[in-house]
């Protein structure tokens, strides 16, 4: 192809709609329409949307519609349209395009899950892929012994799947689930050679030495071990029936200097530091602060709306939301995600950051995000008035925790912690 308007070769390798050598021959051309009160060229399109294949031209359509709806750039758009092209050209209509096929063809430059998006809504998307979840049941039961090994696939398969009396269980909950059982089974096969033959004694010689989540999560398992074997007739009496799963109680001890400095030296990204001071200043919960929206943000009037109950702003969580909303700005221009917090897995989407996007990165130091919360409703009792009233109108608790919090600061203000304990609830508004 030559240049309009020199008739230079463009060289190899240049993008479909160029049609100029340089910029010095656009911008003559340009002059030289200007003067001549010439129209504008038609502006480039992508040749799937005017393709003879009345299927391609369809799904090409859609592409541009969806990219319209929700702010795609015209580079996605473009290459989700080279996507399609490369999928569609030549196949015979009304077959579907899978899932795997989609991976395996679709050219790196375009975005394979903007290409499947554009076929689920034609209805042409079949999902042929085995779940990651599914081949990590089939791998670790097979390492099982023999006479458990086929129980727990079958047991770990329902919760996965569900069925007519139980719903289907995260992904989450299958590996948590797996992982508390394995060293309790391993232990049992080495005098048991099946499930049938584990008495109640066999289960509590294995949760002896375990305590606190850790225990509550194992008792959990274990009794849906059995009560599935048992719905199955894989055993006889069910000798989990008697065991208890009680929820530990939560720490609501004040943060030790220690955890404080370990926060900080973690935080380092603008979305962190939000997080943070959402949790350390207003209470807020993770499921909330995933949740927020820019709706929920009246930034002249320095308030804000947390799980639907409106808080003033201060200075803290102000200067993080207005640091973390410029780099927001900056990164994704376009984003049609109404979340205040946003990454770049759902920054073409309209759903909230996963669970673990902060507390990946404090885990590692025992510091969570929920850790982080009570640490401040606490310090609210403790330099405020222990009263649950006035606990529960600040942060939107229920009675019940507020309650409990009003307890615990009463007892940490009649007898205070010694020095050696490394608590210090009266510095927070030195480290704000």
């Amino acid at each position: 192809m030559n240049c309009l308007r020199c008739g230079t070769p463009l060289p190899a390798g240049s993008r479909r709609d160029r049609v100029y050598c340089s910029n010095n021959c656009s911008a003559r051309a340009s002059d030289c329409r200007r003067k001549n009160g010439a129209p504008l060229p038609p502006r480039w399109q992508h040749p799937a949307l005017t393709s003879d294949i009345p299927l391609l031209r369809t799904a090409a359509e859609r592409a541009r519609q969806l990219g319209e709806a929700h702010d795609w750039s015209r580079s996605t758009i473009r290459c989700a349209m080279d996507g399609l092209t490369v999928l569609l050209e030549g196949r015979p209509d009304g077959e579907q395009v899978t899932l795997t096929e989609i991976r395996a063809r679709t050219p790196r430059h375009a975005s394979a899950p903007r290409v499947a998006e554009v076929l689920a809504g034609l209805g042409m998307l079949e999902d042929g892929t085995v779940p990651a979840v599914r081949s990590w049941i089939g791998r670790r039961t097979g390492e099982l012994p023999p006479g458990f090994a086929a129980a727990v696939r079958d047991w770990l398969l329902v919760l996965l799947n569900g069925d007519a009396r139980s719903r289907p269980r995260s992904a989450t909950t299958i590996y948590v689930y797996f992982t508390a059982v394995q060293p309790l089974i391993s232990r049992w096969s080495a005098d048991r050679g099946h499930l049938r033959e584990v008495t109640a004694e066999d289960i509590m010689a294995g949760l002896d030495k375990l305590r606190g989540h850790q225990l509550c999560t194992t008792i959990s398992a274990i009794r849906s071990l059995f009560r599935f074997a048992r719905k199955r007739g894989l055993i006889f009496a069910n000798p989990a029936q008697r065991l208890k799963a009680g929820v530990p109680e939560p720490s609501l001890l004040p943060m030790t200097a220690d955890e404080i400095r370990a926060v900080e030296q973690v935080i380092t990204l603008p979305g962190q530091r939000l997080i943070i001071a959402l949790a350390a200043v207003h209470a807020a919960r993770w499921e909330a602060i995933r949740a927020l929206t820019l709706d929920d943000l009246d930034l002249p009037s320095r308030r804000i709306a947390i799980a639907g109950h409106p808080q003033r702003l201060g200075d803290l969580s102000h200067q993080a939301l207005r640091a973390w909303l410029d780099h927001r700005r900056a990164a994704w221009p376009h984003t049609p995600n109404r979340h205040v917090l946003i990454s770049k897995r759902t920054a073409l989407g309209d759903a909230p950051v996963s669970r673990g996007y902060v507390n990946f990165h404090l885990k590692p130091d025992g510091v969570s995000v929920e850790r982080i919360r009570r640490d401040r409703i606490l310090h609210e009792a403790l330099t405020g008035r222990p009263d649950p009233l006035h606990l529960s109108l600040m942060f939107g608790i229920s009675e019940r925790p507020a309650s409990q919090y009003a307890r615990i600061a009463r007892d940490l203000l009649a007898e205070p912690p010694g020095p050696e304990e490394g608590t210090q609830p009266h510095d927070r508004g030195e480290r704000e």
